[in-house]
């Protein structure tokens, strides 16, 4: 069978891992495209605010958090598009929009060039992103779901967050190559403008990947879809319950993801600003260590569930939430700041190696791109993206101690769902599906999968 044909291919891990591979080397480059702009935003923000603007950091963050506003809206495109039409086309999409913005972003003038209006052109770019970005998430967490075997469900999926992460990764990595070529002047010329351009192209590589990849959607799946497949009526009257499960779940680990990944490494700049590439080596190895992380995590709940795995991160995150946004400023030993980031990676990585496959599981195939990418991205849009932009906020008006209670009751409220409303149970809507393409024959002794209490 050709692996682009659409039905039921072989059920081997071989395959699995080889659609695994191509579904999220898309997602790879998706993510670094979403955060080569944090960990360049100090070069290119006097290029498009001017050089004398007090608040351009606090503006930066202010567009970061913007195309959040696009991502619910791309959650609802791509979904319903994913849910009617496959998994791959969706996925192809969303790629090449993703890598037009970057391509854009890479040649825009500048403030000095054309005014206000730089920054106006830097906005449509990220709200693009945004949308494509929305329709990424549902779209890939749901096919490496499908595309995975029974038994290892969770180390699988758990490659969605290995990307994610790799997509912060690489664009670190990126950061770390230039500043050994070119100073901080050559830096805010045109070395982020190398930055953006790289993501754009390696799209293209992506996309001959994904288009080749098998479909995830089975031809009887696909030849049953009607109006009701990828319907937001459907969504928000036959399944609400798994929606706002899902969006709950969500809640407290992005602002957790956010506020760990990205507020945490912002720090760690400003700590060593000055210090050559200090900084940049210890963000890099971190956010390699998280990586590390994910499928060690994917791979404990498939042994002993997807709820403790929640569980441990939820208790963790309410703790450890004040240790790190109070202490990260005050330290100044490289090794010390590793640490106190690295304790809240493995405290995060509870919720990021699994969080795919437990929202997955809780929807039927004919809305399940589609649940999944709104609940994620609602949650995402109000939590998530506006952590940085809150966080900034906090220091300027010296209200960090407010920022650490926000976050922490956030992350507490989910956890009062991973403990109430989920539970573990080893048959889910993957497995209650006759014509999944790439389900096991056999029964997995220990699955434990996620599901809400009925």
């Amino acid at each position: 069978m050709s692996s682009t044909t659409v039905g039921r291919p072989e059920n081997t891990t071989q395959r699995a891992v080889l659609n695994t591979l191509k579904g999220s080397s898309g997602n790879l480059v998706e993510w670094y495209d979403v955060y080569v702009y944090t960990v360049f935003a100090t070069y290119f923000e006097p290029e498009f605010f001017g050089g004398d603007e007090p608040n351009a950091g606090i503006f930066t963050m202010a567009i970061f958090a913007v195309t959040f506003i696009m991502r619910p809206v791309g959650s609802w495109f791509f979904g319903r598009y994913a849910d009617r039409r496959g998994r791959r086309p969706a996925l192809v999409l969303s790629i090449s929009m993703m890598a037009v913005a970057s391509m854009v972003i890479a040649l825009l003038p500048t403030h000095d060039s054309i005014g206000s209006l730089a920054i106006v052109l830097l906005v449509m770019c990220r709200l693009l992103q945004g949308f494509a970005t929305g329709g990424e998430y549902g779209t890939s967490a749901t096919y490496m779901s499908e595309a995975a075997t029974a038994e290892r469900r969770g180390f699988f999926s758990s490659f969605q967050y290995v990307t994610l992460i790799g997509g912060h990764a690489l664009a670190q990595l990126m950061l770390l190559v230039l500043q050994v070529f070119l100073d901080d002047e050559q830096m805010s010329a045109y070395g982020w403008r190398i930055a953006f351009a790289v993501g754009g192209l390696a799209a293209v590589t992506v996309f001959w990947l994904r288009s080749t990849m098998d479909e995830s959607m089975s031809a009887s799946d696909l030849d049953s879809v009607d109006k009701e497949s990828g319907s937001l009526r459907t969504l928000f009257t036959t399944h609400r319950k798994a929606l706002l499960t899902c969006f709950l779940i969500t809640m407290g680990g992005t602002i957790a993801f956010y506020t760990y990944s990205v507020n945490a490494p912002a720090t760690i700049k400003a700590t060593y600003k000055g210090e050559g590439l200090t900084a940049s080596w210890i963000n890099l190895t971190l956010l390699l260590f998280l990586m590390a992380l994910q499928p060690i995590g994917g791979l404990i709940s498939d042994r002993i569930g997807r709820k403790p795995m929640l569980v441990f991160f939820g208790i963790g995150g309410v703790i450890w939430t004040y240790f790190l946004i109070t202490y990260l400023p005050q330290i100044t030993d490289p090794m010390g700041s590793w640490a106190l980031v690295a304790v809240g990676y493995v405290i995060l990585t509870g919720y990021t190696s699994i969080n795919a496959i437990v929202k997955a599981e809780l929807f039927p195939v004919r809305v399940r791109a589609l649940g999944v990418g709104v609940g994620y991205a609602l949650a995402n849009s109000v939590f998530g993206g506006t952590a940085p932009v809150i966080y900034e906020a906090a220091k300027k008006s010296d209200h960090v101690t407010a920022f650490i209670v926000y976050v922490t009751l956030c992350i507490a409220a989910s956890l009062l769902v991973y403990i109430f409303v989920l539970r573990n149970k080893s048959e889910t809507e993957l497995d209650r599906e006759q014509g999944h393409a790439y389900a096991s024959t056999k029964a997995s002794p220990v699955t434990h999968d996620a599901e809400v209490v009925s």
